[in-house]
């Protein structure tokens, strides 16, 4: 499933800025400009990063992912010998931090339905969820530059003795302070209706500002339009 969207070298991986582009917009939903690409400062999706993980590396009973650095088309990804804690890097920065618990399963159904799931609820969250879980405290972020960054996510699950599990979303939070904030979406794991696990995917937001039920509309039409014209056939 992933194939189309990097590059295997002999040591390293490396994302092309339409293999992000791509992944962003076909497989996630995400319309954020750092994916274009043609973006003056490109960024290939953190979900894409997590997503070659679990190819790579299976799914754990617990893990936890903590994104230390932005990957663009020259990053060398190098990707380590298994182990319970491990660090993605591009030469000697890190890029993403890992660490696992538990048994692991390495059934590839199993990773295409959670890959597939957490990527689409993750790409659903801005702007249906983020900006009305703003606006409930009456701030927004800052529509001429709305920094959202991608800081952590944990998923856990009482079994990998399963095969498709589905995800719903739970109750997210929002807490801030002056004009930094922190974004915290949840979510549930089901297989055949029973509920098998549970995530959270952590978020930092700065430059928040008060609310405006006009730029709001301004913002979603904009976001909106960009998805009806960038959307790939």
């Amino acid at each position: 499933m992933l194939s189309p969207f990097y590059q295997q070298h002999a040591d390293y991986v490396s994302i092309s800025r339409e293999q992000g582009c791509r992944f962003a917009k076909c497989i996630a939903d995400d319309y954020n400009p750092l994916h274009d690409k043609d973006a003056k400062k490109f960024c290939a999706p953190g979900d894409l990063l997590f997503s070659l993980v679990l190819d790579r590396y299976g799914i754990s009973e617990r893990m936890e992912f903590t994104f230390a650095g932005m990957v663009d088309e020259n990053t060398k990804l190098s990707f380590p010998a298994e182990a319970d804690e491990f660090d993605v890097t591009n030469g000697d920065k890190v890029i993403l931090k890992v660490k696992r618990e538990g048994k692991t399963s390495k059934c590839p159904a199993l990773t295409n339905s959670l890959i597939k799931n957490y990527v689409e609820f993750s790409g659903a969250a801005f702007p249906h969820v983020i900006i009305p879980l703003m606006g409930k405290q009456e701030v927004m972020i800052n529509p001429a530059r709305p920094m959202i960054i991608y800081e952590s996510m944990i998923i856990n699950l009482d079994t990998v003795e399963i095969s498709a599990p589905t995800l719903e979303f739970a109750e997210p939070s929002f807490e801030y302070a002056g004009k930094r904030g922190k974004i915290t979406l949840r979510f549930n794991l089901l297989e055949n209706g029973k509920k098998v696990g549970f995530g959270e995917k952590h978020m930092v937001v700065s430059g928040i500002r008060e609310y405006c039920q006009a730029t709001v509309d301004d913002l979603i039409a904009f976001y909106n339009e960009r998805k009806a014209n960038l959307k790939p056939a």
